[in-house]
């Protein structure tokens, strides 16, 4: 049994003093799997290199709708080349997110429905982000053809997560859902089944409590366990061995 972090971006420039000893730390903490994800074209290239270099490392390639603006045709092909490296399991992180008023939500909608097609043409799950944004998230991708990947960092209501989850999805729970204002989350949590959630920290945001405000790594997933445990009342060495099963099963 052992932790799988789903959702991390170690290629940061967060992590640029200490990545090497911080990442061969991860074993006596019980991580042994690993998702670098891409956030731009630069990211996604580092992630693939990441994944080269460690052995329990994947890479997921993609680009981040904060980045899009800046997104070419030739972009799209610079990613599928990432999919040449077999540890390349997921297309993301793509999506939209509408929390800026300048936020071109046209090239958003856009470059999110390219980056879905082409997971169909590699034939992978998708890594997605949505913020503010969740109605027209949920449609651009009920109309796809996509029916593998995981919503990552939900902040929606339990009723949509039940609806990605009809749809196959997964719904990524990382360090928010120990604030103390998450209760939505929370709820979120209570409804859906175990067999629908997969661990992440989104490293290095999103610490969970009660390490808040400090930078994030995947060593923190245990309080992240600890929580859905306490929520589901079941042993945290459950939600461990599930959601381990569940990323497998979903990306490799």
């Amino acid at each position: 049994m052992y932790y799988f972090d789903t959702h991390a971006h170690y290629d940061d420039e967060a992590f640029d003093a200490d990545r090497e000893e911080l990442i061969a730390s991860m074993y006596e903490f019980g991580v042994k799997k690993i998702i670098n994800v891409g956030a731009d074209v630069r990211s996604s290239l580092n992630s693939v290199e990441l994944a080269k270099k460690y052995d329990f490392f994947y890479a997921a390639a993609g680009v981040h709708p904060y980045d899009v603006t800046k997104m070419c045709e030739n972009d799209v092909k610079l990613l599928q080349k990432c999919f040449d490296c077999y540890k390349t399991v997921a297309v993301g992180e793509i999506g939209l997110d509408y929390h800026y008023e300048d936020a071109d939500r046209e090239k958003q909608k856009y470059w999110f429905k390219k980056q879905l097609e082409l997971a169909e043409k590699v034939e992978k799950p998708v890594i997605i982000h949505s913020r503010d944004a969740a109605a027209d998230t949920y449609e651009i991708i009920a109309q796809s053809r996509i029916r593998r990947g995981v919503i990552h960092a939900f902040s929606g209501s339990a009723e949509l997560a039940k609806e990605y989850i009809k749809l196959g999805f997964y719904i990524g729970i990382g360090g928010v859902v120990t604030f103390k204002n998450a209760k939505k989350l929370v709820k979120t949590t209570a409804e859906i089944p175990l067999s629908r959630i997969l661990l992440e920290t989104d490293a290095p945001y999103l610490t969970p409590e009660p390490f808040r405000r400090t930078r994030n790594n995947s060593q923190n997933l245990q309080y992240i366990a600890n929580k859905i445990g306490e929520i589901k009342q079941i042993e945290p060495n459950e939600v461990i061995k599930t959601t381990c099963e569940n990323a497998e099963m979903l990306f490799l």
